[in-house]
This record gives C-alpha cells, sequence and structure tokens, in this order.
C-alpha cells in the first residue's frame, strides 16, 4: 500500500450535511453585479457608500477592480459615480447627492425598497409605524430615514413591545426588517397584535424569501449534527439569525465563520456529522473552501438536502441594463 493510500485510509470519517438553498440570494447578486457593471462602464474608481453586501471576500474582490468603499458622501470627490448598498439608504442620501450633482446608482435589494413603501403608505394613511428589526443596521437606518423623525418607533424585543405607549393605538401598523429570524418575528408580531388587535401589517410579510428559505433548510439539518458551521460576517443579520436557528433547532453546537482559516479543528475531535450552511451575502467559493478543508483532513462524505429550489432575479438599473 503506497504512502497516500496508507494516509487516506488513516483519517477519520465524517459526514458534511449541507444546506440549500444557501449563499448568494437575488439581492445580493443584483447589488454587486451593479458594481461590476458600473465599473466597466465608467472606470475606475467608482465609489460605494457602505459595504454593498456585508462580506469582506466580496468587498475584497471588488476594491481589487476599482471600486472604492466610504462611510460617507461627504467622501466621494464631485464628478463622481456613488453606489448605495443592498441594505438601503435613508431619503437624505439621494437627496445630498442630488444637491451635489453626483451620478448614483441605487443598489437597494427590490425586497428592501418594498418595506420602504409600505412605510411611506402607512404613514400616508395616518398610521405610526412600528419597526420590528436590530438597532444600528444599515437596513434599519434606511427604513427610518424614509420618514419624518418620530413617524417610526423600533422594537428589539417582547419587551420593547410592552413597554409602547403609542398616542393613537387605534392607528399603528409593523413592518420589518427583512433578515430577522422568522420565528422570533412571529413572537414579536403576535404580542403586537395581543396588544392592538387593530395594527395593520404587511400585504406580504417583510422577512426575504432568501433568509426564510436559508433558516427553513438549517431547521431540517441542524439536529442531525453535533456541530453547525455558518459561513458569513459578523455583520451580516441573516448569517447570524442562522446561528441562532439552528441552535433552536436542535443543533448542540454552532459557529459563525467568515472563512475555512477559522476553523478550529480542536473542536472537531470525536465529532462524526458537521452541518453547513451560508448567509445570503456570503459566496459559494467560501463554501468550497470549507469542503475542501475538511476533505483533507477527513474521509468526508457529503449529504445536500434541499428545501427548495430559488429562481429569483431582480431587474438592474436601466442606466445599467443595455
Amino acid at each position: 500500500m503506497g504512502s497516500t493510500e496508507q494516509n487516506e485510509a488513516q483519517r477519520p470519517q465524517l459526514k458534511l450535511l449541507l444546506a440549500a438553498p444557501r449563499g448568494f440570494c437575488a439581492g445580493v447578486e443584483r447589488a454587486i453585479r451593479i458594481v461590476e457593471l458600473a465599473l466597466a462602464k465608467f472606470g475606475a474608481p467608482v465609489y460605494v457608500r457602505h459595504e454593498i453586501v456585508h462580506n469582506r471576500h466580496v468587498v475584497e474582490r471588488l476594491e481589487k477592480m476599482g471600486a472604492v468603499f466610504v462611510d460617507e458622501l461627504d467622501q466621494v470627490p464631485d464628478g463622481a459615480q456613488v453606489i448605495f448598498s443592498a441594505h438601503g439608504v435613508p431619503k437624505s442620501v439621494p437627496a445630498e447627492a442630488k444637491r451635489r450633482q453626483l451620478f448614483y446608482l441605487n443598489a437597494t435589494c427590490p425586497l428592501v425598497s418594498k418595506v420602504h413603501v409600505e412605510a411611506e403608505r402607512h404613514f400616508g394613511a395616518g398610521r405610526h409605524v412600528i419597526l420590528i428589526g436590530h438597532a444600528g443596521h444599515p437596513e434599519v437606518e434606511g427604513t427610518m430615514g424614509q420618514l419624518p423623525e418620530g413617524a417610526i418607533t423600533l422594537v428589539e424585543t417582547l419587551a420593547d413591545v410592552a413597554a409602547l405607549r403609542p398616542a393613537d393605538p387605534s392607528h399603528l401598523a409593523f413592518i420589518t426588517q427583512t433578515t430577522l429570524s422568522v420565528d422570533d418575528t412571529h413572537e414579536l408580531v403576535a404580542a403586537l397584535r395581543r396588544r392592538f388587535p387593530d395594527i395593520a401589517g404587511p400585504h406580504k410579510e417583510d422577512i426575504c424569501y432568501a433568509t426564510t428559505n436559508r433558516q427553513q433548510a438549517i431547521k431540517e439539518i441542524a439536529d442531525r449534527a453535533e456541530l453547525v458551521l455558518i459561513i458569513g460576517a459578523p455583520n451580516s443579520s441573516n448569517s447570524v439569525r442562522l446561528v441562532e436557528v439552528a441552535l433552536r433547532a436542535g443543533a448542540k453546537h454552532a459557529l459563525l465563520i467568515e472563512h475555512a482559516g477559522q476553523i478550529d479543528w480542536s473542536i472537531l475531535h470525536g465529532v462524526k456529522t458537521v452541518a453547513l450552511s451560508a448567509g445570503a451575502s456570503a459566496p459559494e467559493t467560501l463554501v468550497r473552501d470549507v469542503i475542501d478543508a475538511f476533505r483533507k483532513r477527513y474521509d468526508l462524505a457529503v449529504e445536500e438536502t434541499t428545501v427548495t429550489r430559488e429562481d429569483v432575479a431582480f431587474n438592474l438599473p436601466r442606466a445599467l441594463a443595455s
């Protein structure tokens, strides 16, 4: 027996449960494509306000192509092209871009834009808007920035719902961040409806299809694994929620990693089954890197569980469609 065959025979066996759908959603793919096409059409540099999506691998690749990521518009020079991230922006941002006569492209996910439209519709109907979301997240800041200050109240917990004291309880509506835990959000919505039976809600659930599908996929396999790994950034809401959902679904241990290099192999001692998924802003190449890292150390058997197929696609801005 050759040395390679001996090494393979000595490797421990491991089953890898692969969740599907996982990784990029249509909104993320659209946002990244907008930056790529803008660079091709206008040349470098093209400025991007905030991370186009929450993934350093994606951001660094676009930086190498000539994208320049900034925190605010005052870092964008006059006459430059600027793109707004997939998470959405307050109305004050495009207004400032227009004032400065900057050419801008809005890469906001259409499902986030849907929430913005809902907020305006409810406000126009004279309702105070309750937003279920996480304070400080760019999507929440963008949504709250669609209406005048004080027109939206943010709630994050059941305690926040209990503490609500609206001026007119009969004229309320709720909307949600698109990347929340489905189960946690249902609890908050139920609490809102108990307190305010007449509260208006979305025509269709605000949590996006990709978040829902990825959470359902990890639920299917989490309790079969001794360890669940979620690939995603620590500032990616949908990725962090996947870890929480996995634990709630019965996973003994669940961790968020950004790439294969962050795997702590010592915690896999004695582990026979690992489940793997990726947040909606994590490219499939990072998933393949993790699988390859396992193959180098284990006699690996990969089992993919698919809960649904995704065929969603969003149109590009007209300025780039030609």
